[in-house]
């Protein structure tokens, strides 16, 4: 066995957890951090992958870039003067974590390349075993595993049959040369495709595009910013704030009370959007291509001023016939009058997104009585407070169902969720409890209160989108910001079943 398998002996009548964290990513990183001010410190973090960063070190396609302004996208303990852009790109909010890694000392405890495979409870502690058949045992487990981390790929008749070369934006293979003389069909037109289209057009080679769904799109006016303006913020802490509490401002009392229902904020949204397109796209013929049949919203809006200028150049082509199979040489589509069309190309890129509810999986998660993860979300995924599962106690999942990932930066969602577990794992060390779990009654009123707010959202808005489970029900968090802060300010021991 690795690690000590006997419990930690008691301080001063205060008893010192053993945690595993899965995944060292933006929340890994942060939960190590944090559990460690706390003077929780036996912990064990294990990351799949030969680094840290989760998303950002993922994905790497050209143009990568975050749509939450960059003086939110950092933690609160430690604000970045030296983003390059309003917002900031892939490979510095790379940088930025593994700075951050190394600053706090995180990185020298990461077990890198090793994977967890099973996390089985028993005896009133998680047993775990890794893809190195190393065996761990722990008080509580953390799934720090984020939702973006299982690459989708289209269900597309004859997808294997292709001779030329084709990747996930998320695997992008930067050896593979593009040049003028590339044809390249791209699969997809979300956020992923909207920054790594333009760049492929403007790098010369012949796009194109095959839309499913048009998306709604709002310009960001991004800007670099200036060594000066860095220079000021470094030199001014209290400007650095103030630039990240206007952003804060904007997207809690704009954007996400546009989404959840508010009628003016919603109505300037979809001015805005409507604007937009008017504005940027020439032909009326593609323009008519371009626009949504749903309402603004009901997919997360794209943040972007390169898409629209990109797709009407003369290299690029928007094709809105659906994809009826893919051969050796290209894509074949099928028009309304059922006539087909070949596209040869020399790359398929598939810009389709991810699975967004594997979520911890696929670890083999085994709580109480053998009850597996399969078995207990067979029928649809419910948890308490996004985090908590009957049946699988002491586990804490980060950033599930019904965060309000739709519409805020996941750090701050990050940091809120890590404060209320750090006060249960608190209440566990001066044995208030040994077991925690949710009661059943609260994971049902829980989501029956979610489920009542989504009626008046954007995200019942008649789309087909990521946010939805296969009941086709959204799994964000249907209220103001404000209100989720402050239900999650203290855990209502109520709810919870504690042994």
């Amino acid at each position: 066995m690795q690690n000590s398998q006997a419990k930690d002996q008691p301080n001063n009548n205060k008893r010192l957890p053993k945690v595993v964290v899965i995944g060292a990513g933006m929340t890994g990183i942060l939960l190590v951090i944090k559990l460690r001010e706390a003077g929780i410190t036996n912990i064990t973090i294990f990351e799949k992958a030969d680094r840290l960063g989760g998303t950002w070190r993922e994905n790497t396609y050209p143009g990568a870039a975050c749509d939450v302004p960059s003086y939110l996208y950092s933690y609160s303990f430690e604000l970045n003067p030296n983003w390059s852009h309003i917002y900031a790109h892939g490979d510095e909010i790379q940088n930025y974590f593994e700075r951050i890694g190394k600053k706090y000392q995180v990185t020298e405890t990461i077990h890198f390349n090793e994977e967890v495979t099973d996390a089985i409870y028993r005896d009133k502690l998680w047993h775990i075993k890794t893809s190195k058949n190393r065996h761990y045992q722990a008080d509580f487990v953390i799934s720090a595993t984020g939702i973006l981390h299982h690459p989708k790929l289209p269900s597309i008749s004859g997808i294997d049959c292709f001779k030329g070369k084709s990747f996930h934006t998320a695997r992008w293979d930067h050896q593979f040369k593009i040049d003028a003389s590339t044809r390249i069909g791209v699969i997809g037109n979300g956020s992923t495709a909207a920054q790594a289209i333009p760049e492929l057009i403007n790098g010369g080679a012949s796009v194109k595009v095959f839309q499913r769904t048009p998306q709604w799109i709002l310009p960001n006016f991004d800007f670099k910013i200036s060594e000066k303006r860095k220079q000021k913020l470094q030199d001014d802490p209290a400007l650095l704030m103030r630039y990240r509490r206007w952003g804060k401002f904007l997207l809690e009392q704009f954007f996400t009370k546009a989404v959840t229902g508010q009628w003016l904020q919603k109505k300037v949204l979809e001015m805005g959007c409507q604007l937009n397109l008017l504005l940027s796209v020439k032909s009326s013929i593609l323009r008519k291509k371009l626009t949504p049949n749903y309402q603004v919203g009901c997919k997360r809006i794209i943040f972007n001023q390169t898409y629209y200028k990109a797709i009407q150049t003369s290299n690029a082509e928007l094709v809105t016939d659906s994809i009826e199979k893919i051969n050796s040489q290209g894509i074949i589509t099928r028009n309304p009058e059922n006539k087909f069309q070949q596209h040869d190309v020399d790359l398929i890129v598939y810009a389709t997104g991810f699975d967004a509810f594997k979520f911890m999986r696929p670890i083999n998660l085994i709580g109480k009585n053998g009850i597996s993860i399969e078995q207990a979300w067979s029928q649809e995924i419910k948890l308490y407070r996004s985090m908590f599962m009957p049946e699988f106690p002491n586990f804490f999942l980060m950033l599930g169902p019904n965060t309000p990932i739709g519409n805020y930066s996941v750090i701050a969602m990050s940091e809120v969720q890590t404060d209320y577990l750090i006060q249960l794992i608190k209440k566990w060390q001066f044995g208030e409890f040994n077991q925690i779990e949710p009661k059943p009654s609260a994971v049902k009123a829980f989501n029956e209160m979610v489920k009542q707010g989504l009626k008046s959202t954007a995200w019942v808005g008649g789309c087909q989108s990521w946010y939805l489970d296969a009941q086709g029900d959204p799994i964000l968090w249907p209220y103001d910001w404000q209100r989720w802060v402050d239900e999650m300010k203290t855990p209502d021991m109520e709810d919870f079943n504690c042994e």
